[in-house]
């Protein structure tokens, strides 16, 4: 049981709006992933917004493949895709069928069953970090592949995942900032929100181009 939390799930039509307005109002809702061993519920503390193919930071960028298909389906789905063969990250799927555009959960705050997120996460040294950026946060929850495109609007009490309405975050304490890791055109949108002063906020860390692309640069330079 999540004691005093409201149990209501976020409506469709909360998902189905601009993802640059759908992105901050996430902060400070209740992401809940139940399993077998129960539910673990964690409060939204940062997230980045994507723009689908008109966001050359997005997957969808240039347009439908298999692995961003979710991307392209109606609001209020999971989109998880697979990273460097390492990690697991997760987005919620937004705005009118075909658009693409989805917020990436990069940050929260655990608060039940930690001792689960813990046998996670066994490198974290507080409980602030435990689902302290994406990768970390889809592995306390025990998201892969396997939850790409679920429904977390359904309100079926066996859904694996679910966000629920938890207590607003006050304007004053939303804070905003390019996004972490993206590169070219994307670089400086101030896309990234986050709730001032959270412990469970993830470092801000620039694009690193890697080693093609500093080559590709130097021979620019060198032309």
């Amino acid at each position: 049981m999540i004691v005093g939390r409201d149990r209501t799930a976020l409506p469709r039509t909360f998902f189905d709006r601009p993802v640059l307005e759908v992105a901050p109002d996430l902060l400070g809702h209740v992401l809940v992933r139940s399993t077998d061993e129960g539910p673990l519920a964690l409060r939204l503390t940062e997230v980045e917004a994507y723009a689908g193919e008109r966001d050359p930071g997005s997957h969808a960028f240039r347009g439908r493949t298999a692995r961003n298909a979710v991307m392209f389906g109606p609001p209020g789905h999971a989109y998880v895709y697979f990273t460097y063969g390492m990690w697991h990250c997760l987005n919620l799927v937004c705005e009118t069928q075909g658009t693409a555009a989805g917020v990436l959960l990069r940050a929260g705050e655990v608060l039940s069953s930690h001792e689960w997120a813990r046998a996670r996460r066994a490198t974290a040294r507080r409980d602030a970090e435990l689902a302290r950026g994406p990768a970390r946060l889809a592995t306390a929850l025990g998201v892969d592949r396997e939850l790409n495109g679920t429904d977390v609007c359904s309100g079926a009490d066996d859904s694996p995942l679910q966000v629920l309405a938890g207590e607003a975050v006050p304007r004053e304490r939303v804070r905003s900032g390019p996004r972490t890791g993206v590169g070219g055109a994307g670089a400086t949108h101030p896309w990234r929100f986050w709730i001032d002063s959270d412990p469970t906020v993830s470092p801000y860390r620039a694009h690193q181009p890697r080693r093609r692309e500093k080559r590709l640069d130097s021979d620019r330079r060198d032309a």
